[in-house]
């Protein structure tokens, strides 16, 4: 185990920042149990932080912080596909690990740089309307509780613990050890179109089945979105993918979006013609290739995002409310609404439980106020009964969020067993679960 001197630690988006008392980075679940018991003993709180890529402050302590790197290997995976791994192994790496012996996640989001403990923690999740998110793959996982203790979770042993852990805040305990399904490696073909917004939410039900991962994005102030729709493919797609094409990707998704950003920010009487700009730059391309890399965007371009699961019946009427907010708006929002869709799930806490879903994710660049705009999409999302992504900005409560999870007592008494003196307690966890 590796201890690091007291210092502020900051997110990925720079809206969230603690100074804990130490940090370790243990390599080993002992060591874990460990730490636990030294902090309870001393009256200390304690959280775990993966990549920094919440944008609450869901792992900041000022209390003794855990990092997982030590705890990031590939223990193996068996004959029905079940890789057991390190809890604190980044979903790029797991990618990696995985391929290398022919094997894959079924969905991922947008993003790999999380790891596994905090991605599945906060229910993150893809696209597509049969498939669940990150967390309905686990079958097992290692939780040390509040007192130290170490308990292996399944659906046969602890099994209410499990169907509690997979999607836990970071509320119940440290998960150490995740086993999770995979699939056989597997290629994506991807296709990107621009659309009419109409049409698409005109035609939502033929739209969200029309792919087996399907997404679109919309730029305030156009009426065209860019819909991306992607396939299980046996195709072998080295020759629809080139340097020069992942050059372009780069630079229109990253450089000069984050160049028109910086734009804005200085100059906001720029946005209604940089937005347009940007909406004439949306073409349609055709690739194929590993489904981790098709999956997968890079962000140079840093913001600030809040994200809503509602029943997925309710997206189209949902959109426009905000498509309206958006116009409405003195300071119109220059960056892209994203929605995507994913299957319903039994996970006491996940977003998705009970109902299948469609999302809807609001951001704003990195510096540019974004309150008014928040806060009008969330009172949007309140009459749908929205639960907001346990790691993305929202201003909900314990008591607004308890009538939206049919399950909460349930998690809740077994945060009173796994944790009863609420060491992993931090102030995110007590606004949005309760002391």
């Amino acid at each position: 185990m590796s201890d690091t001197p007291p210092t502020v630690v900051t997110n990925w988006s720079g809206n969230q920042s603690c100074s804990p008392l130490a940090v370790h980075t243990p390599t080993s679940t002992a060591e874990v149990a460990r730490i636990v018991s030294a902090a309870a003993e001393s009256g200390d709180q304690v959280k775990v932080i993966g990549a920094g890529h919440s944008f609450t402050s869901a792992a900041m302590t000022d209390g003794v912080l855990l990092r997982l790197d030590g705890l990031a290997s590939v223990e193996g995976v068996d004959v029905l596909g079940v890789a057991t791994v390190g809890a604190g192994i980044s979903l790029s790496a797991l990618n990696r690990e995985l391929r290398s012996r022919g094997r894959g996640l079924p969905n991922l989001g947008d993003i790999d740089k999380q790891s596994l403990a905090g991605a599945t923690a906060t229910a993150t999740h893809g696209t597509g309307a049969q498939l669940g998110n990150l967390s309905t793959g686990i079958v097992g996982l290692e939780l040390v509780t509040g007192t130290g203790e170490v308990l292996w979770c399944d659906t046969i042993e602890n099994a209410d613990v499990f169907r509690a852990a997979r999607v836990s805040v970071g509320a119940l305990g440290i998960i150490t050890r995740i086993a999770i399904e995979t699939v056989p490696a597997f290629n994506l073909h991807s296709v990107e179109s621009p659309e009419p917004i109409g049409d698409l939410l005109k035609h939502w039900e033929d739209f969200i089945n029309s792919a087996q991962h399907i997404e679109f994005f919309w730029m305030p102030g156009t009426q065209i979105g860019l819909v991306k729709r992607n396939n299980p493919t046996s195709r072998d797609g080295s020759t629809l993918r080139t340097a020069k094409d992942k050059a372009e990707k780069l630079l229109v998704e990253n450089m000069a979006f984050g160049a028109a950003m910086r734009t804005v920010r200085r100059f906001p009487g720029t946005r209604e013609f940089i937005t347009t700009a940007i909406g004439g730059l949306v073409s349609g391309t055709e690739r194929i290739d590993r489904s981790e890399r098709i999956f997968v965007t890079p962000r140079h371009v840093r913001f600030m995002e809040m994200e809503y699961g509602i029943p997925v019946a309710a997206v189209p009427e949902a959109f426009r409310r905000v498509q309206e907010l958006a116009s409405a708006m003195p300071d119109p929002p220059a960056f892209p609404v994203e929605v995507r869709v994913s299957a319903a799930d039994d996970i006491d806490l996940s977003t998705a439980e009970g109902r299948d879903s469609g999302w809807i994710a609001v951001h704003r660049y990195q510096g540019v106020p974004y309150d008014d705009y928040f806060k009008g999409v969330e009172e949007i999302m309140n009459d749908y009964d929205g639960r907001p992504h346990w790691g993305k900005f929202h201003y909900q409560t314990a008591e607004t969020l308890a009538p939206r999870y049919p399950q909460w007592d349930a998690f809740a008494a077994i945060r009173n067993r796994t944790d009863p003196d609420r060491l992993f307690a931090n102030t995110y966890t007590q606004r949005v679960l309760g002391n």
